[in-house]
């Protein structure tokens, strides 16, 4: 069904129309914005130009077409090398860049789009496509606050939970990567969990609720803890991490013994171990923040 563009919408340019990107240009149609599009496939924007969004030619096209420039591609050095052909029209436009990229990057990014007279706002999607423009994405941003103001409706349309960080463009990233690391560290976890179940029989899905529940549970510990990390004191909330120590030994013996990879739980033996012998025994188990913290040739 084609849509109609709202005069008084911020017309929007989105580069990139992977999974993530669609989903981005979809939702800002959906918004009454008028929307151009850019891809290297051209293919791959038909969908949307039957929607009511328009196909630019070229990047610099894409780029002149209006005064927010939005950007999905593989990461922040991908972003410069696609756009530096076309910087001589980004001046004056707000370029926002959704990519995913460290830290370094983004300043990277930031001073190389100050250089071309566009003011930079780098984003975090916490969320997932199917998600985009519903009460359920999550979205971070950081830079320039000028911009951020200017665009913020129109940034709305991607998702109810839009937020303004700080001036440090850097700080999308990082949060982007502290939650890759969380969604990865409790993912692995259960599929070693399930790993052990499914030796003995049991099915994934019987394990599921019981996971989900345990999920639940730590996920209620957590502003707790950041507190404790905040403060730079780890009481004992259960049992000492010396005792957690002891008991990943358990896992790594019974993750032996039924046939399962030990590898994830002797890494967790490890730096638990270390904790220990670092004089954090008789602390809780948020004393193992220090051992993230520290770089391996520290240790």
């Amino acid at each position: 069904m084609t849509r109609h563009h709202d005069t008084d919408r911020t017309p929007v340019t989105v580069i990139g129309l992977g999974r993530m990107g669609r989903a981005l240009a979809e939702a800002f149609l959906r918004d009454g914005h008028p929307t151009t599009v850019w891809n290297r496939t051209a293919a791959k924007a038909e969908p949307l130009v039957a929607s009511g969004a328009t196909l630019a030619g070229s990047v610099a096209d894409a780029v002149a077409a209006g005064p927010l420039v939005v950007v999905c591609i593989t990461d922040s050095d991908a972003v410069r090398e696609l756009l530096d052909p076309a910087g001589g029209v980004l001046g004056g436009r707000v370029l926002v860049n959704l990519s995913t990229g460290t830290s370094q990057a983004a300043r990277a990014t930031a001073e190389w789009a100050a250089g071309w007279g566009a003011a930079y706002l780098d984003g975090a999607i916490m969320g997932t496509p199917a998600a985009i423009g519903t009460a359920d994405a999550f979205l971070l941003y950081n830079g320039s606050r000028p911009a951020f103001d200017e665009h913020e409706a129109a940034l709305r349309s991607l998702g109810a939970g839009t937020a303004y960080l700080a001036e440090d463009p850097a700080l999308s990233a990082l949060h982007e990567m502290a939650v890759l690391s969380l969604m990865w560290n409790t993912m692995n976890g259960f599929l070693h969990g399930a790993a052990l179940l499914t030796r003995a029989g049991v099915d994934a899905t019987t394990f599921a609720p019981v996971a989900k529940a345990s999920i639940e549970t730590v996920a209620g510990w957590v502003s707790g803890y950041a507190r404790q990390i905040d403060s730079g004191a780890y009481p004992v909330d259960d049992i000492t991490l010396g005792a957690h120590a002891v008991a990943m030994r358990h896992l790594i013996d019974e993750s032996a013994a039924v046939g399962v990879s030990t590898e994830l739980p002797r890494f967790l033996a490890s730096l638990a171990d270390r904790a220990v012998n670092a004089g954090r025994g008789d602390d809780g188990y948020v004393a193992m923040i220090e051992q993230f913290r520290t770089p391996e040739e520290k240790r």
